[in-house]
């Protein structure tokens, strides 16, 4: 049970993607205060893994730094009605061109607590077909797919060479599922 209690919402945006609501609360003690909260659909993340070890990247352009960013395949789960494991299927063809025999949840984390309930369900992505990519948008338009050994792909998040969040969570955890 927590010792806050809220008391009431506002909604100050509603955009495509996201929302946000201003949230007040009381503590036990008394305390009145409001926190302002990103509402977030939630997301997939693939971490494909190909019969070499070698695990597929995309390197696109993310307008929150204005630079490209090594990353693992992921999406906004945007199509309502769609499940995880169609959305994360479908983000691995546009993005890196494949297709996957099994996908498995290797699991779920939450991107920033701290002011956005965004939950992101990270899948191993293995028996890999090449199908053609089918970008959506310009940033993955002009996106380039990469491949790195599993091993190296750990050590660069150890070195902080991979810096988003998300595909350090699942090189790790895939790192992990392989026993490494």
């Amino acid at each position: 049970m927590s010792p806050f209690r809220q008391t009431a919402q506002e909604r100050l945006f509603e955009g495509f993607i996201v929302a946000i609501d201003r949230l007040h609360f009381t503590s036990h003690l008394g305390a009145s205060f409001d926190r302002e909260i990103v509402r977030h659909p939630g997301a997939v993340a693939v971490v494909p893994v190909d019969d070499q070890g070698q695990v597929v990247l995309i390197r696109q352009f993310r307008a929150s730094v204005g630079a490209p960013i090594l990353e693992i395949t992921a999406g906004t789960c945007d199509v309502t009605g769609e499940d995880l494991e169609a959305t994360a299927r479908r983000e691995l063809v546009e993005e890196v061109g494949l297709e996957a025999r099994r996908l498995e949840l290797l699991g779920i984390f939450m991107n920033s607590p701290g002011y956005c309930d965004q939950r992101t369900h990270v899948f191993l992505a293995t028996g890999l077909t090449d199908v053609g990519r089918a970008p959506e948008g310009p940033e993955e338009v002009e996106a380039t797919v990469e491949r790195l050994d599993l091993g190296e792909a750990v050590s660069m998040v150890l070195r902080g060479d991979l810096i988003d969040g998300t595909t350090a969570y699942g090189v790790l955890m895939a790192a992990r599922h392989y026993g490494r």
